[in-house]
């Protein structure tokens, strides 16, 4: 007899449905949403499965990889897909999203998406990280040149024949007394 399986994955927990090929719920339960418990609970039931289907979620990657490295054929499916679906049940729960994405499983109505490898995920991980630290360098550069230009315009409007004070001099004098250091230090040229 073939087995499917449907996880219905959130943060804490995954709902699992299990049925057979004639669509009878063979078990239900409830395990944490890590790949060695999930592993262990396919494992403790004894019984071979077809098809695990999961959605398309924020750990679908990780969970992917556990299940398949331990020889579980796991499939992610489009969220969309599933929700359409499922659309028609009258109780949206995990239990019932489990047994509707077991059932989907065991009639082969799905899309499969692709899951990255760790070595992508990683790549990507770490150019996004990048992205984000050059966007708050370039916001900071930013701010620290708005303040400059504010502390610097509050010396006075000047045109060409208007005379340098001395009072000018000393405040441009202090903003960048007190600033140029500070660029230094965020430019990595100076110490904190």
């Amino acid at each position: 007899m073939r087995y499917f399986a449907g996880l219905d994955v959130s943060l804490e927990e995954t709902a699992i449905c299990v049925v057979d090929e004639a669509g009878g719920i063979v078990r239900e339960a409830r395990v944490a949403s890590e790949p060695d418990a999930l592993v262990a609970f396919f494992d403790a039931l004894g019984l071979t499965m077809d098809r695990v289907g999961l959605e398309a979620c924020s750990l679908t990657a990780w969970l992917h990889q556990g299940l398949s490295e331990a020889g579980i054929l796991a499939v992610c499916i489009e969220a969309r897909q599933a929700k359409a679906a499922m659309g028609a049940m009258p109780n949206k729960t995990d239990r019932n999203d489990a047994r509707g994405i077991a059932q989907i499983m065991r009639t082969g109505w799905y899309r499969a998406v692709h899951v990255k490898s760790l070595s992508c995920r990683s790549w990507r991980a770490l150019l996004t990280a990048r992205r984000m630290v050059l966007n708050k360098r370039r916001d900071v550069e930013n701010g620290v040149r708005a303040l400059l230009r504010e502390a610097l315009s509050a010396t006075g409007p000047r045109d060409c024949r208007s005379p340098v004070t001395a009072a000018t001099v000393a405040r441009v004098e202090g903003v960048k007394r007190r600033a140029l250091p500070e660029m230094r230090i965020y430019k990595g040229q100076g110490t904190v």
